[in-house]
């Protein structure tokens, strides 16, 4: 039986506080709505009231970026509690319900080695916040916004002692603009997802075969022809990387080489490894595209390009990916055949070396240090050269064993379309790592990546959020905060305090359900569609190829990834099957929503029948149709006692099997839940005449040894 204990113990962490003194007993054990939890919290007696009277002052060092660092959440304080805030800033830190104490501004740029810590510490009469920087200051207002809380008299902050401070300091999410542009006001919500959850780097992935984003003066046609005209302007790019900086986040852009290339080579074709011209790529996958790196003029152009860009991003790292280059324009090219005969250069794998090399003066020279995917490791690579992993935690530690820093990145493909649990499982330096100490300071950390095939700046928010603010806590909390039951429960705050933001990872389904659908009334098709979840990996382009130019307006495009409703009902057969004493009250809450499946079908049809949008859908809504009855017929089993009709059990194992094979690009996510329900009724017909009791006991022995990402709202 899964068990839920760890949400009645909520998270308790009993370090040396940092006035140095013993270890003080934790005064109240209390389920809280962090995430990410912090490193050391105590909850204490009482709570601070949040009332009309708020106001806050700053005791200490302030400038205009501290001053909006609190402005902005006094402002969401106000539209949380419904009232009108105070939101000037006193002086007068001994009346004042928030006492901010900021000792310096920090670094000018955002840096890796930016100092995040805070003290927070909340009383009956007041909160106190400590940072030794500006944005530890902006990541401990993110949690006393968490931890607002309501009861009956009003709106109050639990009383508590925090001392917090990020387990890795580099906690990123890559933004892939190439393949489908993302205008920069979704940059900015983006960033505001990210620092309300403590992420720190926008990964910002600029260049691809399907696009070139960014303005470059000294070579206009290369955004001019290689984007559509979908391209962020030089003083778009600095306004987006203000708003970042104000947030505590550092932009790293990425202009990937020398493959991924072809839109460089629409305006440039002479650089190619073969002869032009050339187009946007508008499909999706690895395309042959490459630069010829023999050329001196090739590297004229890297120098000039990474100049300016050098002077347009402030981050120290430049990102110049490297990765999937097939080499097969280079087979085919003599003259590069010639060149790497007379260098004595072997492979291809050594001619990427020997490009990476360049490069990498190149970077140097404008004063930046040079990041790659996993490809561009060779022996001759300089060693402040960070690598980010997207093969795996093994290729990650084999990098830090030879003396390089990295991220890790394979685990938290979140454009893979797998649940927040897979993610959050996913350690950037999993338990039992042979890495000595040393080694293990080379693991700087990690970046969620939402690679552009399949979103727009209408469906971008769903396939970012609320997962990403998982991801966010692994790279945050300690190893330890693990509880996947927990993080579930925390999620699904967390999504609304999104929402809050501006985020539209909630009410986009609906606006994406109204227009395919023609009508206002999508409740069954909402029904449907939460039921469901994308096909996982790359398979969506497999079942429906599409290009870049076709709208994302499809059921699929409103499904979420993590079916919140999958969860919930998989957490209800689990109470029926485990929870004897309440099996009546979990078994009436399966008949509710059976019924409700079973009952969707006429209402479905309709509106699957007028929209030619749906067609694709329909096979769908007769198997929840079916489903719904395989679910009643199964809880009457099981609830009777009686024996199964012969052949019942395999003949809806068989459907539930065919159902799960992905329609309309889209999978159902509650098959594994109805399908433990047939087997659970046909285990109870082979005890016919057995106690309910006896029944329950054995169920529940061999459900303890299960493994699942289960749903912590799974009492009804």
């Amino acid at each position: 039986m899964k068990t839920n204990k760890s949400l009645l113990l909520g998270i308790l962490l009993l370090q040396i506080p940092a006035t140095g003194q013993e270890p003080v007993a934790q005064s109240v054990i209390k389920k809280h709505n962090l995430m990410p939890v912090p490193a050391v919290l105590r909850f204490l007696p009482g709570s601070l009231n949040i009332d009309s009277s708020f106001n806050v002052a700053v005791d200490g060092f302030s400038d205009d970026r501290l001053k909006s660092a609190i402005d902005r959440p006094c402002r969401r304080l106000a539209n949380q509690v419904g009232f009108e805030i105070n939101r000037k800033v006193s002086t007068d830190s001994a009346t004042a319900t928030l006492v901010i104490k900021c000792q310096g501004a920090g670094k000018p740029v955002p840096a890796v080695d930016e100092t995040e810590s805070y003290w927070l510490e909340v009383t009956t009469r007041q909160a106190v916040l400590n940072a030794p920087t500006a944005v530890g200051v902006i990541r401990g207002l993110e949690t006393f916004l968490q931890l607002l809380d309501r009861d009956q008299t009003g709106y109050f902050v639990p009383a508590v002692s925090i001392q917090d401070k990020p387990r890795f300091p580099w906690r990123g999410l890559l933004v892939d603009v190439a393949r489908h542009f993302e205008p920069p006001e979704v940059m900015k919500r983006t960033l505001d997802g990210m620092a309300a959850v403590k992420l720190n780097v926008l990964h910002w992935h600029l260049t691809d075969d399907q696009g070139f984003r960014v303005e470059c003066r000294r070579y206009p046609d290369l955004a001019k022809q290689g984007s559509d005209g979908l391209y962020y302007t030089q003083d778009q790019i600095r306004d987006v990387i203000a708003y970042a900086r104000d947030r505590g986040i550092r932009v790293v852009p990425e202009f990937d080489m020398p493959g991924h290339a072809t839109s460089w080579l629409v305006s440039h074709p002479e650089l190619a490894s073969a002869p032009g011209p050339y187009q946007i790529e508008r499909g999706m996958g690895i395309f042959l595209p490459a630069f010829d790196p023999t050329r001196e003029d090739l590297y004229k152009l890297l120098d000039g390009f990474f100049a300016e860009m050098a002077l347009l991003f402030p981050d120290e790292y430049m990102h110049i990916g490297g990765d999937e280059n097939e080499g097969k324009q280079w087979d085919q090219n003599t003259k590069i055949q010639e060149f790497m005969k007379q260098k004595g250069i072997e492979n291809n794998h050594a001619l990427q070396a020997y490009f990476n090399q360049r490069l990498f003066k190149i970077l140097k020279k404008h004063g930046k240090r040079m990041m790659g995917w996993d490809e561009i490791l060779t022996p001759e690579l300089p060693k402040d050269v960070v690598i980010q992993s997207w093969r795996g935690a093994q290729s990650l530690a084999q990098a830090a064993k030879l003396g390089y820093d990295g991220i890790l990145s394979s685990g938290y493909y979140i454009d893979l379309m797998y649940p927040a649990s897979k993610h959050y499982l996913v350690d950037p330096l999993a338990a039992g790592s042979d890495l000595d100490e040393q080694q293990a300071a080379h693991i700087l950390g990690g970046e969620a990546t939402m690679w552009g095939e399949w979103v727009n700046p209408e469906n971008i928010d769903s396939r970012i959020w609320p997962r990403t603010a998982a991801i966010a806590e692994r790279f945050w909390s300690q190893a330890s905060i693990n509880d996947v039951n927990d993080m579930y429960r925390r999620l699904e705050v967390v999504s609304r305090e999104l929402e809050d933001l501006g985020l539209g990872h909630e009410r986009n389904v609906d606006v994406i359900l109204r227009r395919i659908s023609r009508t206002s009334d999508t409740a069954p098709l909402r029904t449907l569609v939460d039921l469901v979840e994308p096909v996982k990996e790359y398979n969506r382009g497999r079942l429906h190829p599409q290009t870049t130019l076709a709208p994302l307006t499809r059921l699929v495009d409103a499904a979420r990834p993590d079916s919140q409703a999958a969860r919930h009902l998989e957490g209800l057969v689990d109470g029926l099957l485990s929870d004897a004493p309440r099996f009546e009250l979990y078994r009436d809450h399966l008949r509710t929503v059976f019924a409700s499946w079973r009952d969707l079908d006429p209402r479905l049809d309709r509106m699957i029948e007028a929209s030619p949008a749906l067609q694709d859908a329909g096979p769908l809504a007769q198997d929840l149709e079916e489903m719904g009855r395989i679910g009643l017929e199964a809880l009457s089993f099981i609830t009777s006692g009686n024996g199964l009709p012969q052949g019942w059990k395999q003949s809806k194992l068989d459907f539930l099997a065919k159902a799960g094979k992905p329609r309309a690009e889209v999978e159902f996510a509650v098959i594994p839940a109805v399908r433990e329900l047939v087997v659970a009724a046909s285990s109870r017909a082979d005890l016919n005449g057995t106690a309910p009791e006896e029944w329950h006991k054995r169920v529940k022995a061999n459900a303890s040894g299960k493994t699942s990402a289960s749903n912590s709202s799974s009492s009804p």
